[in-house]
């Protein structure tokens, strides 16, 4: 039997020298180094009992061995959990008690915090660093390459996401190797990715946007990824004169925007720029082609889904849509409250079909089925219009979510953690848009009767609970909260009341 995922982004390179990996101030990690150090991790994954289908829940900095640890986790048929690096224990325990995987791989920093997490889950805890040591790499490296592909089929799962939920308890994606797969090729086909492409790369491999569409499309093309640990606008310039593509969310081309040094000859040589996981302004995607002479490719995905628009390669990329239905998959936009199929230029719900969609939500069957209609579109939340040339605009959310510098935030989560807190009564978390991140956190509290907060004191238990990107970036202390007439929070009122907070 095949191993899917594996067949067709590692097995072609077992003797490919080609430099896979282009490191900053290291030396370049091929393609072949690539396939021996992911067989040594699989056998440590082996030696420690880990079978296919157990969960392998990781909290790593980017690396190359990041990479190989993934790649790892598929020749064994374990299932990949990363986890964001900005998370705090207490958020880690939650996914860790969810998923219980059967280890947790993280930085040594944070070996001590996550240890009697790992203790209480009966789930093993391992090392593993930036400059590529720690315990988990030590003992993998003690191994002999393992050459066992453990079986797995399109149905298998590969990898667990988790999404921030709107009732404040996390959701983890299932997606499976079909998934992954679908979307692999469908992008380096549409985007016209081959093996003379070098990505550069500085997006975070928690995320399905720098680990799925980045990572898996280098392997499956056979390209080469100038692979950064983030995003440094330094960085850019400097690694730009040698790319051929690249992928990144819409702060990174403000940041570039904002730096006197892009020029249209810095990029003359650039064939692709791609933008995702937050909405991309019209200004900021006109500015970008003035003064570069090239036009951002703006796509549209979720982590439940992968991909599933984009503006053509060849073709219009208009500013402020996110193009059309990639190969493979159906989009369509109803009325949220009849179903209705919408017509040009009416805003409704999206809802998007295929191979790529994933398979239900990690021990969540009842919520697995809200999330899915009778027919099987997935409903995505988002509000959308199609215009009379066939381009899907992005208008909106029904949901309650913030996306800020590219991350998912759903104010749920941070008004538990904020109503908890001493002298709040009660709180609401909107966004205001931001400058720099897109929007950014804004946090209203409403005081107990004669009582005063403690806002600095506020800040300091959020910063424990919550990762850094979670936080408000601001705080606001009002009377009351205002309501309608079925006493429900008017958030559009505050969002009004506070679209100043950061201009």
């Amino acid at each position: 039997m095949a191993n899917v995922l594996y067949d067709a982004l590692l097995a072609p390179h077992q003797t490919n020298d080609k430099p896979l990996l282009l490191l900053k101030d290291q030396e370049a990690l091929r393609y072949q180094d690539l396939i021996k150090l992911a067989a040594q991790y699989a056998a440590q994954l082996s030696a420690i009992g880990a079978k296919a289908g157990d969960r392998v829940a990781v909290q790593v900095h980017k690396s190359a061995e990041a990479i190989a640890l993934y790649a790892g986790c598929l020749q064994r048929g374990c299932i990949f959990l990363p986890l964001n690096t900005a998370y705090t224990a207490s958020e880690v325990e939650y996914f860790v008690t969810d998923a219980k995987p059967v280890i947790l791989v993280c930085d040594d920093a944070n070996r001590d915090a996550l240890q009697p997490i790992a203790d209480a889950n009966s789930c093993q805890l391992a090392t593993l660093n930036a400059d590529g040591s720690g315990s988990f790499h030590q003992q993998a490296s003690a191994l002999a390459p393992t050459k066992h592909i453990e079986p797995r089929g399109a149905d298998d799962l590969a990898a667990i996401l988790y999404t921030s939920g709107t009732t404040g308890r996390s959701k983890g994606a299932m997606l499976t190797h079909r998934n992954l797969l679908s979307n692999t090729v469908t992008l380096v086909d549409y985007w016209q990715i081959s093996d003379s492409d070098v990505l550069l790369h500085g997006l975070p491999i928690y995320h399905t946007h720098g680990l799925f569409v980045a990572t898996n499309t280098t392997l499956l093309a056979g390209a080469s990824c100038i692979f950064l640990p983030s995003f440094n606008t330094d960085d850019f310039v400097n690694y730009l004169p040698q790319s051929t593509m690249m992928m990144g969310v819409p702060t990174f081309y403000t940041r570039l925007l904002a730096d006197g040094r892009l020029t249209k000859e810095l990029v003359s040589h650039m064939r692709l720029f791609i933008s995702g996981s937050a909405p991309l302004l019209a200004e900021t995607h006109e500015s970008f082609e003035s003064l570069t002479g090239q036009r951002i490719l703006e796509r549209y995905g979720m982590t439940e889904t992968n991909m599933n628009t984009s503006n053509p390669y060849s073709g219009e990329r208009r500013a402020g849509t996110v193009g059309f239905a990639l190969p493979g998959v159906e989009t369509r936009i109803v009325d949220p409250e009849s179903g209705a199929m919408t017509g040009t230029d009416d805003i409704g719900v999206l809802q998007v079909r295929g191979e790529n969609v994933f398979n239900g939500y990690w021990q969540m069957p009842e919520k697995t089925a809200l999330e899915f209609t009778p027919d099987g579109f997935f409903i995505t939340g988002d509000l959308a219009k199609q215009d009379a040339d066939g381009y899907i605009h992005i208008v909106g959310r029904d949901k309650d979510l913030i996306i800020s510098g590219g991350f998912n935030i759903y104010p749920k989560e941070i008004e538990l953690v904020l109503d908890e807190q001493a002298g709040v009564v009660e709180s609401a978390v909107v966004a205001a848009p931001h400058p720099d991140f897109g929007e950014g956190v804004v946090a209203i509290l409403v005081a107990h009767n004669g009582q005063t907060i403690d806002i600095e004191a506020v800040k300091i238990e959020v910063a424990t609970t919550l990762a850094k990107f979670k936080q408000p970036k601001k705080y606001i202390v009002l009377e009351k909260l205002p309501r309608n007439t079925m006493g429900k929070v008017q958030k559009n009122v505050l969002r009004d009341q506070v679209a100043d907070s950061f201009s």
